[in-house]
């Protein structure tokens, strides 16, 4: 007969402090990494293998479950080939450049006669940059008189028209205001930076003012046109979510170190109309969701925030790239210790579908949808059962085990995207979408009032939808200021067709 006999509490808390040992270690291994690692998400660069074997309670309940590997992807670096020189080129105006004989050397150093040309052949071709430079446009409107009129003793007279000013009693022209919005809201240029390249080009221009055409601009050009999108963005089926933190100063009852967000909503992506709209706002409640979107019903895609809830009528899917990054940061720092194996294989899951969806994009909905059903539900199936093996054996407060309890917890949202054949697998684009606003929130820091961050939230609109409908930002931006103004959009708001990104005479004139 054995005899058990119990743990001490000695053993008890030794046992317990080295597991606290290892949720320590494995936190320190995952700050140090956010801090010197990697910033790209890519996992194929960061382990070799393959997904270990199932074992038998998983093999008997799906036997011809695929078993997921880890494709080779190449680098980003440049590779260069015949051909691409030109390629590169091909869209830019060329000018030919002869290099010849100064009149008085053309003689023969032999005999002394006169040289003649007898063709030319090509050395080199070379790119040029041309600063940019300021001019002054001075306008004068012409008066135009009938004279017969005069000898009756009638006056008739008619001045030209005048196109009119973006901006009342300001010397601001679109292309200013569309340069100084390019610089700030695409190169993430500040406007302090600006002043001092404006003052090397002999303009004293100061930031106050160019912040002030920015909010001016933006109220009355490029709101109008942002509601008409938004108007046309609820009508869709499926639509993207994400949001970010921004520094607000001056808001009304508010503490300048107070955290206020920036919302970002984007159409599907298979979408005819793309859409980009960000949406400055005082804080992360549900409400602000919730207001946005009135009217959508459909699909929304996000992160796993509850506040999104609150919208109603809608199905939420759930991004597995966020899920992806929780086993990520679950890897030890020694990618190759048998630490790693499991964090890997959830990893290699999730790439499995990700390469899945990728030869799935040029199929139509119900197409997408049918082969989804037929070759991700056999690895989502076996994704599951093995989530299921392994939520016992792992610890509950460590990286991996957060990364498993999220995929538990969020199981339905994240099979959603299966019901149909728009829906996406991740939330990349809304999380695209709103990257440049972070890389430029990291030069200006905050934004001076809540009209401020406003403004700023109507220009990444206005450039990030137009990224998305293959034009250029700096023309799309001064297509609108300079031809909006003097539409009469307010009486006829039908107008505002013709300045919507996906009309045929802006992509021909803003690509």
């Amino acid at each position: 007969m054995s005899i058990t006999i119990p743990e001490s509490p000695l053993e008890n808390r030794i046992a317990q402090l080295e597991l606290e040992n290892k949720r320590l270690h494995d936190t320190v291994a995952y700050l140090t990494r956010q801090l010197f690692g990697r910033s790209s998400e890519k996992t194929t660069a960061l382990f070799d293998g393959q997904l270990s074997l199932f074992d038998e309670a998983e093999i008997e309940a799906k036997k011809k479950a695929p078993e997921p590997d880890l494709k080779d992807v190449e680098s980003y670096r440049r590779k260069t080939f015949k051909g691409q020189r030109e390629k590169l080129l091909e869209n830019l105006p060329h000018t030919k450049r002869l290099c010849t004989l100064v009149a008085e050397d053309r003689f023969c150093e032999i005999c002394e006669t006169p040289l003649v040309s007898i063709g030319e052949e090509f050395v080199r071709t070379e790119i040029e940059f041309i600063p940019a430079k300021v001019i002054v446009i001075d306008y004068y409107r012409e008066t135009f008189e009938c004279r017969k009129c005069r000898k009756d003793g009638r006056e008739y007279m008619e001045k030209s028209p005048m196109p009119s000013p973006v901006l009342q009693h300001s010397m601001a022209s679109p292309s200013t205001i569309a340069w100084v919005m390019h610089q700030k809201f695409v190169n993430a240029l500040p406007l302090y930076r600006q002043e001092k390249e404006w003052l090397s080009m002999g303009v004293a221009l100061s930031r106050a003012t160019m912040a002030n055409w920015i909010m001016v601009a933006s109220r009355d050009w490029l709101m109008p046109i942002l509601n008409r999108m938004h108007q046309e963005m609820i009508q869709q089926t499926h639509l993207h979510a994400d949001e970010t933190t921004v520094q607000v100063m001056n808001e009304k009852d508010r503490k300048n170190t107070t955290v206020s967000y920036m919302w970002v909503y984007s159409t599907g992506q298979y979408c005819k109309t793309p859409i980009r709209i960000f949406d400055y706002q005082p804080g992360r409640h549900g409400k602000y969701p919730q207001k946005f979107l009135t009217g959508f019903k459909g699909y929304l895609h996000t992160d796993a925030y509850s506040g999104y809830n609150k919208v109603p009528g809608i199905t939420r899917c759930f991004c597995w790239t966020h899920l992806r990054r929780n086993f990520v940061d679950a890897l030890p720092s020694d990618i190759q210790s048998p630490e790693s194996t499991i964090p890997q294989q959830g990893i290699l899951y999730i790439n499995k579908l990700f390469e899945l969806e990728k030869g799935l994009e040029s199929f139509n909905s119900e197409e997408r949808k049918a082969q989804r059903l037929k070759q991700e539900i056999p690895v989502l199936e076996a994704f599951w059962l093995w989530i299921d093996s392994i939520k016992g054996q792992i610890l509950p407060k460590s990286k991996l085990g957060s990364a498993v309890n999220y995929a538990l917890n969020q199981k339905d949202g994240l099979m959603n995207y299966l019901k149909d054949g728009n829906c996406s697998i991740s939330n990349n684009l809304a999380e695209n979408s709103i990257r440049p606003f972070t890389i430029g929130r990291k030069n200006w820091l905050f934004s001076g009032s809540p009209k401020g961050a406003a403004a700023s939230a109507a220009v990444y609109s206005i450039i990030e939808t137009a990224k998305a409908n293959g034009l250029d930002p700096y023309k799309y931006l001064h297509f609108i200021l300079k031809n909006l103004p003097g539409a009469q959009f307010h009486r006829y708001p039908e107008l505002l067709e013709d300045y919507l990104p996906w009309n045929p005479e802006v992509q021909q004139i803003c690509k």
